[in-house]
């Protein structure tokens, strides 16, 4: 005689069972403060990014008004999963800071102990009070700068350098309007009329990236370095021949007496080295163009000013843009870009096991770390401003 049961044979059968899967990492939530510097309005996540972080199990607390600048509203970060708020001191109380800009010391008064900040460094225009009250609060803090990929580039470097040196060429061809006070030349010219002449100082990424566009465009392109390497390199990456010089005065001056346009964008190990002196841009042609790039870090040019204005200038008959963070200019493009770069590392970051575990996994984003809980561990900040330096390898175990 069989035992009685209510339910069927199917029933009877047992069911698979979803066991809940535990990040590493646990629960990481990344505050993204409102950009405060006048001149910057580019944003490190896309709402986009933001999707898929958020999907992700990781919160992204926005400040109000934080993607305006790139034309991102809240409501598409909203939309997107983050949590948009008005209290600047609860963003920056996040375990987790992303901003493009450095903070000011005031916005660093409100960080939690033993957070993380991502931004950039701008050594050249910071205070030695900034790393002191970093390390006060025991922050691990990583540069834009520093951060290199498994290639050991020098990953946002080069991305931001790419959109710096197309956005020069666009600049300089819009000052050479009559409109602008520019000589009212078309950059590349058209059939029966000379294209205009184009001398760029660096060989660098930037440097490429200018004369890539301004070749597009039919301008004639020269271009200058102190380093014949960079300047072979320079070629075959382009793909062609064109005239390069190391930087010879008399070579370099003859090339800015005659050209319509000069780019400078030459770094140095600190500070950019001043390549023309102030007599030579007075030899220029009256409405000629110098768009110098290196103005972040002192300027290549003699006759350069800072101008936070986004406004050209005119010095000796000639206009001058001098406007650092010109990447800012085109702020949605930039964004993205940083975005892209962004995304991949936190969403591997709870599956490393966090950031000490990628810490030591990643060698790229290791070398980015300049401060780690309260220590400095960049060689070239420690030496400026006189801080005490540690190995951060002796730090990570």
């Amino acid at each position: 005689m069989g035992i009685y049961t209510p339910f069927s044979e199917e029933e009877l059968i047992p069911l698979e069972e979803r066991i809940e899967v535990i990040k590493k990492g646990g629960k990481c939530s990344i505050g993204i403060p409102k950009e405060d510097h006048l001149i910057e309005s580019r944003i490190a996540l896309t709402p986009d990014a933001v999707s898929v972080l958020s999907s992700n199990g990781i919160d992204i607390i926005m400040e109000s008004g934080a993607g305006l600048g790139a034309h991102y509203s809240d409501a598409l970060y909203s939309e997107a999963g983050a949590t948009i708020s008005y209290d600047p001191k609860e963003v920056l109380s996040q375990p987790i800071i992303l901003k493009v800009e450095p903070l000011s010391t005031d916005q660093i008064k409100h960080l939690q102990p033993n957070s993380y900040l991502i931004s950039a460094v701008q050594i050249n225009t910071q205070c030695k009070e900034y790393f002191e009250e970093l390390s006060k609060k025991k922050i691990t803090a990583l540069g834009f700068e520093y951060i290199r990929d498994s290639h050991n580039e020098l990953s946002i470097v080069r991305l931001i350098g790419e959109i710096a040196g197309v956005s020069s060429i666009l600049i300089a061809a819009e000052l050479l309007s009559s409109t602008h006070g520019g000589n009212g030349l078309l950059l590349g010219g058209i059939t029966g009329v000379r294209p205009s002449n184009v001398v760029i100082i660096g060989a660098g990424n930037v440097g490429e990236s200018a004369a890539r566009s301004a070749l597009g465009l039919g301008a004639t392109v020269k271009v200058f370095d102190n380093s014949i390497t960079r300047l072979r390199r320079f070629q075959e990456l382009l793909g062609r021949r064109l005239y390069t010089s190391t930087i010879d005065p008399k070579e370099l001056s003859k090339a800015l007496i005659r050209c319509d346009v000069a780019i400078g964008c030459l770094k140095g190990e600190l500070r950019a080295p001043i390549i023309v002196p102030e007599n030579t841009v007075k030899r220029m042609k009256p409405g000629s163009v110098v768009i110098d790039i290196s103005i972040d870090n002192g300027g290549v040019f003699e006759t350069s000013e800072i101008n936070a204005k986004n406004e050209a200038f005119i010095k000796h008959e000639v206009l001058h843009y001098c406007v650092p963070n010109i990447t800012s200019k085109f702020a949605r493009t930039a964004s993205k870009a940083l975005s892209n770069f962004f995304l991949s590392y936190f969403l591997n970051l709870n599956n490393q096991g966090g950031f000490e575990a990628m810490f030591r996994k990643n060698r790229g984003i290791c070398q980015g770390i300049y401060m780690y809980k309260g220590r400095i561990t960049n060689r070239q900040i420690a030496s400026w401003y006189d801080l005490p330096y540690q190995d951060i390898h002796l730090l990570i175990i």
